[in-house]
């Protein structure tokens, strides 16, 4: 039986037709540190094109040349990748020819480099070659360039995370590719710009907590670079403000009894807590520049100033920021410490009507009962401290017409109404208030005695005036 056999020999397929060169496009990262401190970025070489001549073209005759060019066929302006409403006008980029095969092409007759200019609808040299052939050529190889973004493009306009591209196409065929975007990456990233880590604040004056206005504090302008919308956050690191008397006593006041704002809009005013709170009343956008300013605010209302933090001591707190981008994926932590320092402070004040207290003795009974009147809210003290008060005279005894006499400063007796404790007027300070608490303008009835016995010996003296100075005074304890 005769076998056939069979040999697959192949199968060609032949496809005629041009080929397509896919477009190099050029992609220019542009580092975060050039846009928020706003510096002159520089690329280093890069390769837009390749070339396999040598040789400029020229007209007829070798005279003539045909100037290499560039122009931009998607309009004047850079566009975002997410939205044509966010642009960058061409003049951000600047270029110029770095080398072509490694280094700059002959200029020989009446050849020149233009200096670095920006793209255009219309056709702009990148070079001009020699006016003859014979003034020289270039190496083949790539052709690289320079691209700058000048430090007033950073401030004059918003770098918006993303990608924004230009259409370019050049003139020359054998130049590849033919056709390329231009393409200027920019990351997302947010920055706290100021670094103001402390904020003192200092009470000197009893007169702060008589004012009937909020108390506000600003914590000084801040300022925060960013390439993505983002919202502020923030919150106390604990629930109590950390309270330290001038005697060194510890103590904690509610952190909720102050609050965080800002100066105009751009902050929430809210009461702090030790959760993180969104405080921006709508998101903080890329604007010209790359950075928001604002000026944030700490606020406390007139009678929890006066409750909370009238005595004197220190409050400390810290305040905890989170600049996040609005989808949550970046975000830039801040931290403030804030310290409000109260000052030891305190007054006496005794009302023009209650300067002069007088005993008048024209009956029997006045010498032999005594006498004793209460003249109200004679003193109104404040002390941010502990304190205890006190009375003495300038002199041990009575005067008469400026002269001493020999009635005793003794015979008369202080205390404060409501109190059971009469202290015999002396030339030494006595106690008439005890374990007095931090008080402000507080109004005291102050009791004036002289009992029988000291009346008893006034019996006989001279029908005249006698008088003695009475002082009030603290000690903090």
């Amino acid at each position: 039986m005769k076998k056939t056999r069979a040999f697959l020999i192949g199968i060609f397929t032949v496809f005629c037709g041009s080929t397509v060169t896919k477009a190099q496009d050029v992609y220019l990262s542009i580092p975060e540190n050039n846009i928020f401190n706003r510096t002159e970025f520089t690329s280093v070489p890069t390769r837009v094109m390749n070339t396999n001549r040598t040789n400029w073209d020229y007209g007829f005759f070798g005279i003539g040349p045909i100037a290499p060019t560039f122009t931009s066929t998607s309009g004047p302006s850079f566009t975002h990748s997410s939205t044509s409403q966010f642009t960058l006008p061409t003049s951000v980029l600047l270029w110029q020819l770095e080398s072509m095969g490694g280094q700059l092409p002959s200029v020989g007759l009446s050849g020149y480099l233009p200096g670095f200019q920006s793209f255009s609808t219309s056709a702009l040299r990148w070079f001009e070659p020699p006016t003859t052939s014979f003034g020289g050529g270039f190496n083949r190889g790539n052709i690289n360039f320079t691209f700058k973004i000048p430090a007033s493009q950073f401030s004059a306009n918003a770098f918006r995370a993303g990608n924004y591209s230009m259409d370019i196409t050049q003139n020359y065929n054998d130049f590849t590719p033919r056709n390329f975007k231009t393409i200027l990456v920019i990351p997302s990233s947010i920055r706290w710009i100021t670094t103001s880590l402390t904020k003192y604040i200092e009470i000197s004056s009893l007169n702060e907590y008589r004012n009937t206005n909020t108390r506000v504090w600003d914590l000084g302008n801040t300022e925060i670079a960013n390439t993505v919308d983002f919202n502020l956050w923030a919150k106390a690191a604990s629930a109590n403000i950390q309270f330290t008397s001038s005697k060194g006593v510890p103590g904690t006041r509610n952190i909720a009894n102050i609050k965080l704002g800002s100066n105009g809009s751009p902050l929430t005013t809210k009461s702090l807590s030790a959760n993180f709170q969104n405080f921006s009343p709508a998101n903080f956008g890329v604007t010209a520049g790359n950075r928001n300013s604002f000026t944030p605010m700490l606020y406390v209302s007139a009678e929890d100033f006066k409750n909370y933090f009238f005595e004197a001591g220190t409050y400390t707190f810290e305040l905890n920021f989170n600049a996040a981008s609005t989808d949550n994926t970046i975000n830039s932590l801040q931290n403030t410490s804030v310290q409000l320092k109260v000052l030891p402070r305190s007054e006496i004040t005794i009302p023009s009507s209650g300067r002069n207290v007088n005993f008048n003795f024209n009956t029997a009974a006045h010498y032999t009962n005594g006498q004793s009147q209460i003249i109200p809210n004679q003193i109104v003290l404040s002390n941010n401290e502990s304190f205890e008060l006190y009375v003495k005279s300038d002199e041990n005894y009575f005067k008469k017409g400026g002269l001493q006499t020999d009635i005793n400063s003794n015979i008369l007796q202080i205390g404060i109404d409501g109190s059971s404790v009469d202290t015999p007027l002396s030339k030494t300070p006595q106690k008439i208030l005890f374990n007095g608490t931090p008080v402000l303008d507080r109004e005291l009835n102050v009791r004036y005695t002289i009992p029988p016995a000291g009346a008893q010996s006034l019996v006989g003296k001279e029908n005249t005036t006698y008088s003695i100075n009475v002082y009030y005074s603290f000690t903090a304890i």
